[in-house]
């Protein structure tokens, strides 16, 4: 199975949601440290895999908004 970045940012968003969660519920030290360890490491390993991922595109900045062309550049 290949793990692309945007699982890898979920799943770091997850586990850094869960430090705060166990940190605010007073669980014991060695667990909200083993896990904000955990996060770091994956946090790092996710800027890694994000900026080396093969990705490609068509799109300039003159599609600026697509979805809002309201947003757009005034011409």
């Amino acid at each position: 199975m290949k793990i692309n970045a945007m699982f890898l940012l979920g799943l770091t968003t997850l586990v850094l949601v869960t430090v705060t969660i166990f940190a605010a519920m007073d669980l014991p030290f060695s667990w909200v440290f083993y896990l904000t360890v955990l996060g770091q490491a994956l946090l790092i390993y996710t800027v890694y895999k994000v900026l080396r991922d093969d990705y490609t595109t068509t799109k300039t900045f003159d599609d600026f908004y697509e979805d809002r062309p309201d947003l757009g550049r005034y011409r």
